[in-house]
């Protein structure tokens, strides 16, 4: 997993050099979530590194690997939740959000932090009794997370904008996969390991820790594809100028279907003959010049003198 994350830092930090002039924000936060998690896979390979030769291990390393793995997946799940509120996508700034955001994130890494060094340190049973509040903490912003998600997909529907729904639309597919994923391991493990009077499958254990990284990782470079910064990395961005315009089109009285062949009636037109007639004018001047314009106005004037020549001749018999 280290050599993973050493590969997958070094292909966004080159995709965020290349595309340095068009960052998002989000991109910044992900950039941070991959450092977190290098840092963290290299810490727990020295400490592994370490017990494997020497044969004895250091509770004081192997705390301060949990609690980087406690802050990596804290601003994780607070990544999550700010890209599901459509910060920098369909809103500048979270406002009042924000504090919430990091409440929660707080609240996670302390109740992670308390469960990482019970499993450490303490005993099963305690380590059952720190996991029940992380586990109702999780769900309650995984039920946050699709809240939003429904409302920016909403947003994002309303005004038509089929690029950043496309965007939305996979990534909430992947956190579906990611959660029933979660749930199908959890009933196994469970009931495999947890709840076993003996335990005859020694040689799964491993995966009780391995299986939440990995995933992890899964689920990291989806976001990473969705999110990879491109040459066209602004039409993911907000933009003040087409989401202003797209909330008063979306504000717009909705025709029916039979109306939808009339023409409407432009109640406030105004009158702009004389302006079109003087610019006819000035069109002519400019244009056409003086000796046709006379010549022409000229026969205009001989044939109305012959047309009253004739009508006096027609009253004179």
């Amino acid at each position: 997993m280290c050599a993973a994350y050493t590969i997958l830092a070094f292909l966004w930090l080159l995709m965020m050099a290349c595309q340095w002039r068009d960052i998002l924000r989000i991109q910044f936060w992900i950039c941070g979530v991959v450092i977190l998690g290098l840092l963290e896979k290299v810490v727990f390979y020295s400490e592994y590194h370490h017990m494997n030769k020497t044969g004895f291990s250091s509770p004081a390393a192997l705390i301060f690997a949990e609690l980087v793995s406690c802050l990596k997946r804290t601003v994780a799940r607070m990544l999550v939740i700010i890209v599901s509120m459509g910060f920098g996508i369909t809103k500048p700034r979270l406002g009042p959000q924000l504090h919430r955001v990091i409440g929660v994130g707080f609240l996670f890494f302390v109740l992670s932090s308390i469960e990482a060094c019970l499993r450490v340190q303490g005993s099963v049973q305690q380590d059952l009794v720190a996991s029940i509040p992380l586990a109702v903490l999780d769900a309650v912003i995984c039920y946050w997370i699709f809240t939003n998600l429904v409302d920016t997909t909403r947003t994002l529907r309303l005004r038509r904008n089929l690029v950043k729904l496309w965007l939305y639309r996979h990534f909430t597919n992947c956190l579906i996969f990611c959660i029933v994923a979660a749930i199908i391991f959890l009933v196994w493990s469970l009931k495999e390991h947890k709840a076993a009077v003996c335990v005859t499958r020694w040689s799964e254990l491993w995966l009780d820790d391995a299986y939440w990284h990995i995933l992890f990782y899964i689920v990291l470079v989806v976001i990473i594809i969705l999110w990879r910064p491109t040459a066209n990395n602004q039409r993911y961005a907000y933009s003040p100028l087409t989401d202003a315009l797209d909330d008063d089109e979306s504000k717009e009285p909705m025709i029916p279907e039979s109306f939808e062949g009339m023409k409407m009636r432009n109640v406030n037109r105004t009158d702009s003959t004389p302006n079109k007639v003087e610019d006819d004018l000035k069109w002519i001047e400019d244009n056409i010049p003086a000796s046709v314009a006379d010549a022409a106005l000229a026969a205009f004037d001989d044939s109305d003198e012959e047309i009253v020549t004739n009508i006096e001749r027609s009253k004179m018999e």
